[in-house]
């Protein structure tokens, strides 16, 4: 909450602030009520518009075949390049006096970045059991494998399609163009009981979900996103 309450003011300081360059229309929230609630989740999308604004610019991202505008600190980026944020507030009806224009809805962005090595800090993936293990009990799937199953024989089935079910724990969407699933069922192999699912699906923490997809072992996406275990191009169905 108090990291919420920070960033909340950093950034209307960021809106109400432009520097000293009086040649530039400043940008201001005419209307508080237009703030919704600051967010943190790690996100990613391609440009494929942009405008700039006096310190910001505007980009239209796709993420996951939708499009959204985003307001961030001035930065060099071309149409087609990614960009990675996780902080971000979202402003309703809000015009930019610079444009002369009105923004359905637009993400007002803290930690814009080109480059995920610039967002290992806040890499929601990279330390999958720093996940804290719950009691969980749903079942079995006598055509599927159980977590432990899957680690203890990771080997064996690496490559191979195998059918798990378990409970969301955590859902991140929308990075490196897939959703990525973290999923427990209460069984436990010699300390790994999380298992990472990546899907182009979207669930929510809490689901009871049957995930089927290829397992890969040792894989490594760069930046520091390494697994050793995980299910690819899941296919789910919400329980």
């Amino acid at each position: 909450m108090k990291i919420q309450v920070l960033l909340l003011f950093a950034i209307i300081i960021f809106l109400l602030g432009c520097g000293n360059d009086d040649s530039k229309k400043q940008e201001t929230v005419e209307n508080t009520n237009q703030i919704s609630n600051v967010e943190s989740n790690s996100r990613s999308g391609i440009v494929v518009d942009k405008m700039e604004a006096g310190t910001y610019s505007y980009l239209q991202l796709k993420e996951n075949d939708k499009l959204y505008w985003v307001a961030v600190p001035r930065m060099e980026i071309e149409n087609g390049e990614s960009i990675y944020f996780s902080e971000y507030m979202e402003m309703k009806d809000f015009k930019s006096e610079t444009l002369d224009q009105t923004f359905e809805s637009v993400l007002f962005v803290n930690d814009a970045s080109k480059s995920m090595n610039q967002m290992d800090m806040k890499n929601p993936h990279s330390d999958v059991q720093s996940l804290d293990k719950q009691t969980i009990s749903v079942g079995t799937l006598k055509d599927g494998k159980t977590i432990a199953d899957i680690y203890k024989n990771k080997q064996s089935l690496k490559g191979k399609t195998v059918k798990v079910k378990g409970k969301v724990v955590k859902f991140n969407s929308g990075i490196m163009n897939r959703n990525w699933v973290h999923i427990q069922d209460g069984t436990d192999n010699n300390g790994d009981f999380d298992l990472l699912v990546t899907s182009d699906e979207t669930v929510k923490v809490g689901d009871i979900i049957v995930a089927e997809g290829k397992l890969a072992i040792d894989k490594d996406f760069g930046a520091g996103y390494f697994y050793p275990v995980l299910v690819e191009g899941a296919k789910i169905i919400i329980e």
